[in-house]
């Protein structure tokens, strides 16, 4: 199956998540957070985008970027050589990120301050802060200090009067959906089974053609969302196979 064409922003503005493949950890301790830090700011010296927000999470990462390019070029100068770095310093091989990072065009002024409210308030909506600012690893503490950031804060700032009020607003409830946003299900194995049977025979599904085979493996991803690790533990796959479908 052909993958679908990126969309291109009219605004140059792209909201865009890494996230580890198999929804594994990509930040193990708190040096990797700044290597990754270190690699954008690398990438700002080569190549030309402004950087909106970023929000760095356990085991995804959220990027609001703008840029006259092309965004695949951008990502690949972050995540190519953060990802051979975290490979070599942890003993590793393979890919760490999922082979095609997510993006969603941000195209209008409305949109734009919902995706950075969204981005920011990730580690709120996880449980792991209950003080947006005090999360290391976003840029949102950065808009409440003075002197040179890696973020541009101008544009955000110019939808409101004060900080207070651009603080409230970034700060409120919401039920914002934005580029990832999945209703993701933890199955125990047997749990899994039991789902996956109800639309097809696993006893048959090995049986199958390879066409035919992908079509129902694509099928039970897509209705189950989970792993690769746990299906090709339940179905008696190889995880490879699942990993190579399209």
């Amino acid at each position: 199956m052909a993958r679908t064409a990126r969309v291109k922003s009219v605004t140059g503005i792209y909201h865009v998540m890494l996230r580890g493949i198999d929804r594994r950890d990509i930040f193990l301790a708190d040096e990797e957070y700044l290597k990754f830090l270190e690699y954008i700011k690398r990438a700002q010296e080569k190549t030309v985008f402004t950087l909106y927000a970023y929000c760095l999470m356990t085991n995804h990462v959220h990027l609001l970027i703008e840029t006259e390019g092309l965004i695949g070029e951008v990502i690949k100068r972050i995540a190519v050589g953060y990802a051979q770095y975290h490979n070599i310093k942890n003993g590793r091989t393979g890919h760490l990120f999922q082979n095609r990072f997510k993006s969603e065009a941000v195209e209008t002024d409305k949109y734009f301050l919902t995706v950075l409210r969204y981005i920011y308030q990730n580690p709120l909506k996880a449980g792991i802060v209950r003080d947006m600012r005090k999360y290391k690893w976003s840029s949102y503490y950065e808009y409440f200090l003075n002197g040179e950031s890696m973020i541009d804060k101008e544009i955000a700032f110019r939808y409101f009067e004060s900080k207070d009020k651009f603080a409230a607003f970034m700060e409120e409830e919401n039920s914002d959906e934005c580029l990832d946003y999945t209703a993701v299900k933890r199955w125990r194995d047997d749990e899994l089974k039991a789902q996956i049977t109800k639309f097809t025979d696993i006893s048959k599904v090995q049986d199958l053609d390879k066409q035919s085979r992908d079509e129902v493996l694509k099928t039970i991803k897509h209705k189950t969302k989970a792993s690769n690790r746990q299906l090709s533990r339940v179905l008696g796959i190889g995880r490879s196979i699942f990993e190579g479908l399209k």
